[in-house]
């Protein structure tokens, strides 16, 4: 009998020891998400914070957040630049001023964990240019002389300024582990003239700006310390070519509740399981 006490009681006590060494619950992460209306997900319901951001509960930070079950700091806002980072920025809706929303380094804390990036579309000025090259005419002169040597300007000049958004993330966060996302297939190989109405020069034109863009996104992160995301290899076949129920990202003429150009909330979602994939979610 003595001798099964002590075995029942040693038992007890390693028990014990195992439980108090675990932690009641894993540590939350602290997330917070920055970035330009890719990562906002603007007109995909329902929207969330400053009408001007054209924030949705949908976008791929809220959705990477259930997954995480984080603590999500989301101040991702249309037409952010990499200066927002730092400096206030003016929003509006259809021309009709929103205010000015702050800082988005201004969400980011020393507890800070995890912080996820998309930027550089507006630096660049892609969207911009995309709507200008839209074309109904066949014959036409296709807008890539117009508008390359001024977009491969702007992509060299985002490499530093990108670089310093990344050191000012790891300055102000230095626990956090940062995830710097690419921009997807917005149309495939030469296009689908008339369906999205850019001629087939402009649609490898358009595309490898993005593609050019995300080369330069791509070194500053690895430079940084920080880990890249190419969005557009898993894109392939989801672009905006495609029907309503494949598209990741819409066209000109959205088929899907999105804004024209931009990722819809099935894109969203999958970037957010991309992302997760890559931090082990």
């Amino acid at each position: 009998m003595k001798r099964l006490l002590h075995g029942m009681v040693g038992a007890l006590v390693l028990a014990g020891t195992a439980l108090a060494a675990t932690p009641a619950h894993a540590a939350t992460v602290e997330y917070v998400a920055l970035g330009d209306s890719m990562a906002s997900g603007p007109l995909i319901p329902d929207i969330t914070g400053p009408i001007g951001c054209g924030r949705s509960t949908h976008n791929y930070a809220h959705e990477l957040a259930d997954a995480l079950n984080a603590d999500l700091r989301d101040v991702t806002c249309s037409g952010a630049r990499t200066k927002h980072m730092t400096e206030g920025q003016s929003t509006s809706v259809g021309g009709v001023d929103t205010g000015t929303v702050p800082p988005q380094f201004d969400a980011l804390t020393a507890s800070t964990t995890l912080v996820t990036l998309t930027i550089g579309g507006n630096d660049v000025g892609l969207v911009g240019v995309a709507e200008d090259c839209v074309n109904l005419d066949p014959t036409a002169t296709p807008c890539k002389g117009e508008f390359e040597a001024e977009v491969a300007q702007k992509t060299r000049d985002l490499g530093p300024k990108l670089g310093a958004v990344l050191d000012g993330i790891r300055a102000r966060s230095p626990k956090a582990r940062i995830v710097v996302t690419g921009y997807g297939l917005y149309i495939k190989q030469n296009g689908c003239w008339p369906f999205q109405p850019v001629l087939p020069t402009d649609a490898n034109f358009l595309q490898g700006a993005v593609n050019a863009m995300n080369d330069v996104i791509r070194v500053q992160a690895n430079a940084h310390g920080a880990t890249y995301i190419d969005l557009v290899t898993p894109s392939a076949g989801h672009d905006g070519c495609q029907s309503a129920s494949k598209r990741w990202i819409e066209g000109y003429v959205p088929l899907n509740p999105a804004a024209p150009l931009h990722p819809n909330a099935r894109g969203e979602a999958a970037y957010a399981g991309i992302i997760g994939s890559a931090l082990g979610a």
